[in-house]
């Protein structure tokens, strides 16, 4: 055995080094130390078929088939045997086996469409010598117009590893198209290496350099001559007798030969594995979707049996168990895809999707703030828009579900008490806390007295100057009691402390709507109507005057009249022409809108 792999590897460096008899001599000594070695006969069949001995490359395929039958290489050597045979049909039949073992080989399924296409050109031209070839008419260089044209040729240029790199070069597409114009210009390209190996390789010659063979791309004939492109060419336009035209007719180049590295029987175990398991998978996917869940669960079993280097298996089978409302069996199934995943260095899109499907586990089984956890961790393996918004979603639910299990009615009407000592002992931030906890306990969807816990501490904030925050809380306490009169006047106060005359005014008419006999909003607006009077007289202080101006300016619908051409038309009517402006006044909705920019400071009078 020592000797068949160091005579293998000599056979494959002389492979390498493009010395195809050497190569087929060392592998056929190789094989007589080895006979069995599918391996070899691969190889073999290789040098050979590179050589454009296609009848041993063929004998050497078979008995590859022979020994590995479900291995895809195999069928690619026997395809490309019988392709450089012409033996279309056949061809075609090797490559769809190859395909049957491995449904994804990118090389089975090139050569199978190669040997198609090749067929379906037999099939519509027969033609002998190169005076009928695709391109070419009569004899000589001239019968060569437009070869460069057909798609047969520049195909073989563009898929061949020494002509391909010349169709990105500039000065090579321009011989091209001045010969393909004016065909006996030929002549002066002759001289030119990349237009013999073009040659060659359009016309499915032999290519050979430096008396080295290389993989062929014709039949026995081409890779046995040595003649320059341009005496081959020659030469072909004089028709030989038929058996030796027969010979020459060049066979499309088969796909690019290289040896086969020789694998464990372990590796080829494992490759089968893992085939059978995906199979298995797609079983086991199948069956799901028709909701035939134990059979689904069989399947992926089967799979991470065959083969457990593939964390999708259990991933499916957790979503199985999750369908089936087995939130255990599923956790336990992520937890060990993540842990296998980790060891394996998977994608993280997989890990991350066994994390996520972990958390659906724990929602299901009310472990929100666990769950909240694993789908922060499903993140950081992978960002995606589902779980982001399961998270959110997760999130309030724990929010809403750590109220709801905070909620006592008893302990809040506590705290209410509390905080009225300490608002009247004067311990206004101790009052604060004390409401606070008292909403806390017994909040507005569960507590039909909240919107006093939100007065009274609206009126903490105004003793502590929070204007802002008492503003917020007053608002809301008329929008839980919109027929509770102390609202208004706490929102009016605070109105009125922030110098929104205006606003106050408004808040106190609201109020005395719903209680007109109201003292406390009486007197309210009779100060907002005083301070609106004192500053249109002049009287208020400059800087407080343009405070309140400056707070005004902020005012979304303040904005919005100073905004309207119309109300600027108004304005400016009203210093230059005062008969126009107590014209302007007489409309509703532009006296309304003036009184709002004189309580709001921005338009002075008298």
């Amino acid at each position: 055995m020592a000797d068949a792999v160091e005579l293998k590897a000599k056979g494959n460096a002389a492979f390498s080094a493009g010395n195809f008899p050497e190569a087929v001599e060392h592998f056929t000594a190789a094989i007589a130390a080895d006979p069995s070695n599918h391996v070899l006969f691969s190889n073999r069949s290789a040098a050979y078929a590179s050589l454009g001995q296609f009848e041993p490359a063929l004998e050497d395929a078979k008995q590859v088939v022979e020994l590995k039958a479900d291995w895809p290489k195999g069928y690619s050597r026997l395809g490309a045997a019988h392709f450089g045979l012409r033996q279309w049909d056949d061809a075609v039949e090797a490559y769809s086996k190859g395909l049957q073992q491995d449904p994804a080989n990118e090389q089975l399924k090139q050569g199978l469409q190669d040997a198609k296409a090749a067929a379906a050109s037999a099939a519509g031209s027969m033609f002998g010598g190169m005076g009928g070839m695709p391109g070419m008419g009569g004899g000589g260089m001239g019968g060569m117009g437009g070869l460069f044209t057909q798609p047969e040729v520049l195909s073989r240029l563009a898929t061949n590893p020494q002509t391909r790199g010349f169709l990105q070069q500039p000065d090579f597409m321009q011989m091209l198209q001045d010969i393909n114009r004016n065909p006996d210009s030929m002549t002066k390209y002759l001289a030119d290496d990349r237009f013999q190996m073009a040659l060659q390789v359009g016309l499915g010659l032999s290519l050979k350099t430096d008396d080295r063979p290389e993989p062929s791309t014709g039949g026995p004939a081409a890779a046995s001559s040595g003649q320059p492109a341009a005496a081959s060419a020659a030469a072909a336009a004089t028709p030989p007798p038929v058996q030796q035209q027969e010979r020459q007719q060049a066979a499309p180049a088969p796909a690019e030969m290289e040896v086969e590295q020789e694998r464990s029987e372990e590796e080829w175990e494992l490759l089968n594995k893992k085939k059978e398991a995906l199979q298995e998978k797609e079983l086991g996917n199948e069956a799901y979707k028709k909701k035939q869940f134990d059979e689904a669960i069989t399947h992926y079993d089967r799979a991470i049996e065959l083969y457990d280097q593939d964390i999708s298996f259990l991933s499916n089978r957790a979503a199985v168990h999750f369908e089936k409302g087995d939130y255990d069996r599923c956790i336990a199934d992520c937890d060990t895809a993540v842990e296998r995943g980790r060891e394996l260095r998977n994608d993280y899109k997989l890990i991350a999707r066994a994390l996520t499907r972990k958390a659906n586990a724990l929602v299901k089984q009310g472990k929100l703030e666990e769950a909240v956890g694993i789908y922060q961790k499903s993140l950081t393996e992978h960002r995606n828009a589902d779980t982001l918004k399961r998270l959110q979603e997760t999130e309030r639910a724990l929010k809403e579900t750590q109220q709801a299990a905070y909620v006592d009615l008893d302990i809040s009407s506590a705290e209410k008490e509390k905080g009225n000592e300490a608002f009247k002992e004067q311990r206004y931030p101790e009052a604060v806390a004390h409401y606070t906890e008292a909403l806390k306990r017994g909040p507005a969807s569960v507590n039909s007295e909240a919107f006093k816990l939100f007065s009274n501490r609206a009126a903490c904030y105004t003793k502590l100057g929070a204007l802002n925050e008492g503003l917020k809380d007053a608002e809301e306490c008329i929008k839980l009691a919109p027929d509770f009169a102390k609202g208004y006047s706490r929102k009016g106060h605070l109105q009125f402390f922030m110098k929104d005359y205006d606003k106050a005014v408004e808040t106190y008419q609201a109020g005395l709507e719903r209680d007109p006999d109201n003292q406390e909003l009486k007197e309210g607006l009779l100060r907002c109507v005083q301070a609106i009077n004192k500053m249109n007289r002049g009287e208020m202080d400059e800087g407080e005057l343009k405070e309140r101006q400056a707070r005004a300016m902020s005012d979304p619908e303040i904005q919005s009249i100073l905004s309207d051409p119309v109300m600027r038309q108004v304005l400016q009517d009203m210093q230059e022409d005062p008969k126009a402006a107590q014209t302007h006044m007489r409309h509703p909705d532009i006296a309304w809108k003036v009184e709002k920019l004189i309580a709001a400071g921005i338009l002075r009078v008298g």
